[in-house]
């Protein structure tokens, strides 16, 4: 079987390679570093599967590779394919649930400490001899917050969010959750959404990108919040308003957005959260860990050999 990477390097990047999917017998597999939607086609054109990251596959690009079988998504979320599309044209597509949960909600938290405690602003001062200047023991000259007694609301309680929550508790936080589940972990309670944005102090957003929940945090439920809120966005870019949401900071009705990912990415340079104040922005890397990105090679491994072998797993198409 023939099969294409077509974005490899943002899954190996210069730590890992893809060993594992070269020892599966019968596999003749290329590789790209990375490929630009011109280039999707000719690139594919042989091939009967395909595994891809962020490169895009619409009805077009289906239809203009007969030979394609199999997409394997190297992603938990696969909005980059038509799943209808290919499912009309017989091609399975699978995802890679659950690999990173551990290392997004890591860093979720990476994002909250660094606003409630400012440890690199405090090392970097120290470089300049702040501390050594001071006339006391200590040297303070931000808000030092602690996290027990707060309140978080989690928007979406799949496996990142339900792990979100549960190292919330550990915090001493008090934990509300927007979802549909009605079995919820210890000291987690349900909550309503617009109720839940009046009173929580951190706001976490772990749901799915769809047309119900694009713009989820915009004008309106920026008025809902508390002007000294913290918003996390670790799942999509669409999911917040950016517009919106550097206004609310620029107008201090936001004490900080914290994000991992961006409506257009990589960043452009008229994005409004760049210039605005107290906005954390990190280039898409909470998935990114070694462990993370080693176990999403396993799986897309193991996803391509059950599906070569006649039982697919992890299908998003059925």
């Amino acid at each position: 079987m023939k099969i294409v990477i077509l974005d490899g390097y943002s899954v190996t990047q210069s730590d890992l390679d893809w060993q594992p999917l070269a020892n599966v017998p019968g596999l003749e597999v290329t590789q790209y570093e990375r490929t630009t939607p011109e280039q999707t086609t000719e690139c594919c054109r042989e091939a009967e599967a395909v595994l891809t990251n962020k490169v895009a596959f619409d009805r077009k690009t289906l239809a203009a590779l007969p030979r394609l079988r199999y997409i394997g998504v190297l992603a938990t979320g696969y909005n980059v394919v038509d799943t209808e599309a290919a499912r009309e044209r017989g091609i399975t597509v699978t995802n890679i649930p659950a690999y990173s949960t551990d290392s997004v909600a890591q860093m979720v938290f990476a994002h909250l400490l660094n606003v409630t405690n400012h440890v690199s602003h405090y090392a970097e001062e120290n470089r300049r001899g702040r501390w050594a200047e001071s006339p006391d023991f200590c040297w303070v000259d931000t808000q030092l917050t602690e996290l027990a007694g707060k309140t978080l609301l989690v928007r979406g309680m799949g496996n990142i969010g339900w792990r979100v929550a549960t190292i919330a508790t550990a915090f001493g936080m008090k934990v509300l959750a927007v979802t549909a589940r009605k079995d919820l972990p210890e000291g987690v309670t349900a909550a309503r959404w617009e109720e839940a944005l009046a009173v929580a102090d951190v706001v976490s957003l772990h749901c799915p990108l769809t047309e119900t929940t694009r713009g989820l945090i915009g004008r309106e439920a920026l008025r809902r919040m508390k002007p000294r809120c913290i918003l996390i966005n670790t799942g999509r870019g669409p999911l917040v308003d950016e517009g919106a949401v550097a206004e609310a900071l620029r107008e201090g009705r936001l004490s900080a957005y914290c994000a991992d990912v961006l409506d257009v990415e990589p960043a452009q340079k008229d994005n409004p959260l760049l210039s605005a104040p107290r906005c954390y922005l990190t280039p898409h890397i909470a998935w990114a860990t070694t462990e993370a990105r080693q176990r999403l090679i396993s799986i897309a491994t193991d996803n391509l050999k059950s599906f070569c072998e006649g039982n697919p797993v992890n299908v998003v198409n059925r």
